[in-house]
């Protein structure tokens, strides 16, 4: 099974939790979603950071420069970004 489809597995699953709780039990599951959704776009956020280093290598940008752009030292960038995972 994929990581992805792990997580999609996964996000069904707190769908349905959070569809099965009943006010009694709790008041609102509003925040429940907000912390979902929020995790949701960190990880849209995550990989869109990661193609754009990809990208930006293979255009030829030093490590260097990329670890300017984010804010860290070159070897850090390497770390992060530099092997497949």
């Amino acid at each position: 099974m994929t990581r992805t489809a792990v997580r999609d597995d996964r996000d069904r699953d707190v769908e349905a939790f959070i569809d099965s709780i009943r006010p009694e039990t709790m008041r609102d599951a509003s925040r429940l979603r907000d912390i979902a959704a929020a995790r949701a776009a960190r990880d849209a956020a995550d990989q869109r950071l990661t193609a754009a280093v990809a990208a930006a290598r293979a255009a030829g940008d030093s490590w260097t420069m990329i670890g300017l752009a984010l804010r860290t030292s070159k070897q850090n960038a390497f770390r992060k970004y530099g092997t497949t995972k």
